[in-house]
């Protein structure tokens, strides 16, 4: 776990300086923010767990607004894929550590402030010990594990946890673990079984969606910073940009839920992978799933082997990019699963491996013993065998 810290004398002076006041002076002159709402988001402690898609406004807009003591926590480093959202993030920063491209720009935005990075993966043994010098806690993540463990930690640490979501044209927000209210937990008491629920780099999401829901995760913190306003405590907040439609369902405290109800049964934080019945970062498949690697399939492709090559993309994908071979989106297998000829060698491929590692493992439960699963997917293809086809 690596720190770096931004100037921090002037965000442990007891009040604004002369360039403070310049610069926030859109916010003093509102009675609801005034001298006294600056200095608390100036004493604000505010601990952000991700710095892509949502962290990007996240970080941004809490800067600005003048949060005194700002974490970022997170081990990923730039890619081409990112920028289409993560307007943090620039050009040249691609292949960069996150944290270190985020400092930068934080610290170019407001100087202020002080900022700590930590550049690490978010555990069940360092979560705590991350959460113990922050009185809130946002969530900017994209998948279950960190979502659930995020949770549990606020819980049993007593921080508060503003929650966001995005999928596609869809996002979700809330407030967890305030005082009184519910938790995620309360909400989700089990996650979705594995492979339910794709990931944003298997369905896409709109670039701007992030930005929408992160500013008003954002919101949310300077809110309960400034003590104003109803925050979303009990409540969820669910946007449809297609539609340009907000609703929200009301949510209660569960007094049977396991780490925040009456009768806790969680009372440590647990092995969040296994939780959501994830190993490493795939779904673990129902039975073994043979492999072939990009390079073994082109050499028996050169030599003329006579391979069914199964695309399980989606449409929208295939005209991306594709490698060959027959097109059975893996939502329509089990419906057409009569037009492959089990008497031919079949190699499965998608995006990555992981939807082609479902249809491999749906395939021998059928009955097909000659099918092999293209190890890495089309992206292993571009970088092991033929990188002019574009990765996406």
């Amino acid at each position: 776990m690596g720190t770096r810290t931004a100037p921090a004398e002037a965000a442990s002076a007891p009040t604004l300086s002369k360039e403070e006041i310049l610069r926030y002076s859109r916010h003093l002159i509102m009675p609801e923010v005034g001298m006294e709402g600056q200095l608390k988001l100036k004493r604000a402690r505010v601990l952000m767990i991700g710095t892509g898609g949502l962290g990007a406004p996240l970080g941004l807009y809490l800067a600005a607004a003048g949060v005194g003591h700002l974490g970022l926590v997170d081990f990923d480093k730039v890619d081409f894929t990112n920028l289409q959202r993560q307007v943090t993030f620039g050009t040249t920063d691609v292949g960069r550590r996150k944290v270190e491209a985020a400092y930068e720009r934080l610290t170019n935005l407001n100087p202020d402030i002080d900022i700590k990075v930590f550049e690490t993966m978010l555990t069940s043994t360092n979560a705590l010990e991350l959460f113990r010098d922050y009185d809130i806690i946002v969530d900017g993540t994209d998948n279950f594990p960190t979502r659930y463990l995020v949770n549990d930690a606020c819980v049993l640490s007593g921080k508060i946890n503003v929650y966001g979501s995005i999928f596609r044209f869809e996002g979700q927000a809330s407030v967890f673990g305030a005082p009184g209210g519910p938790c995620y937990r309360c909400l989700y008491p089990e996650p979705p079984p594995p492979g339910l629920v794709p990931s944003c780099a298997e369905g896409g999401v709109l670039g701007v969606l992030p930005g929408i829901v992160g500013s008003i995760q954002a919101m949310e913190t300077i809110k309960l910073i400034l003590g104003t306003g109803d925050s979303l405590v009990g409540r969820l907040l669910l946007f449809d940009a297609l539609m340009m439609k907000f609703r929200e369902l009301k949510l209660r405290k569960n007094p049977d839920c396991p780490v925040c109800g009456e009768k806790r049964t969680i009372t440590k934080l647990i092995d969040y992978q296994e939780f959501c019945g994830i190993r490493g970062e795939e779904t673990a498949p129902a039975v073994s799933v043979p492999e072939i690697t990009p390079k073994e399939l082109k050499a028996r492709l050169d030599r003329g082997d006579d391979l069914y090559i199964l695309d399980v993309r989606e449409p929208h994908e295939y005209q991306i990019c594709q490698i060959g071979g027959h097109l059975i989106p893996l939502g329509d297998l089990p419906r057409r699963v009569n037009e492959l000829d089990s008497s031919r060698e079949i190699v499965a491929h998608c995006r990555s491996g992981k939807r082609s590692a479902d249809a491999v493992a749906f395939l021998k439960q059928a009955g097909f013993k000659k099918i092999w699963n293209l190890k890495g997917g089309i992206l292993a293809w571009s970088d092991e065998v033929d990188p002019r086809v574009p990765k996406y």
